[in-house]
């Protein structure tokens, strides 16, 4: 993320990533985010705010796994860089999107609480072509009981965050 494009989000998930596989096999997923931003109006005082609605594209491991456990809802930090995607209708228009690529995809901790399953690492001859052969099984979790699923590190909320 050196070439000056990165950007780092926090927002709650507004649908259910969904998950799809290139023709070669490999994994993305993508997910849509909103963003609030709150302000006070100096010349009024009453609270303004506005929401920014995002797009994010996850591949590979990283796909299969915010598939798994995201769901509409949760509250999450993602840092990533822009990309411009354009393409023809069948009708000919021509349409293009900017979409967060995620470089890296997490809880945000300031109203929860998560659990962190680390996944089995795998080697190149563990792979398929693409470089995913699904998921990794669940080795560690960290510091609480695994009785816990990975899918439940983004329950529901009690309270909104704003």
């Amino acid at each position: 993320m050196s070439n000056g494009n990165s950007v780092t989000l926090v927002g709650n998930v507004t649908r259910d990533p969904e998950l799809r596989f290139t023709p070669n096999g490999q994994a993305t997923a993508s997910f849509g985010l909103a963003v609030n931003r709150r302000w006070q109006n100096r010349q009024t005082q009453e609270w303004e705010e506005a929401t920014s609605f995002f797009d994010v594209v996850c591949w590979r491991e990283m796909a299969e796994n915010v598939s798994e456990t995201l769901t509409r809802g949760a509250r999450v930090i993602v840092t990533g860089r822009l990309e411009q995607r354009s393409w023809e209708t069948a009708e000919g228009d021509k349409r293009s999107k900017i979409e967060v690529v995620a470089d890296e995809l997490g809880p945000s901790l300031r109203w929860a609480t998560a659990q962190v399953v680390k996944n089995e690492r795998r080697g190149p001859s563990d792979s398929g072509p693409g470089g995913s052969s699904g998921r990794g099984t669940a080795t560690r979790p960290a510091s609480q009981p695994a009785a816990q699923a990975a899918g439940e590190a983004f329950a529901a909320y009690d309270e909104e965050p704003f």
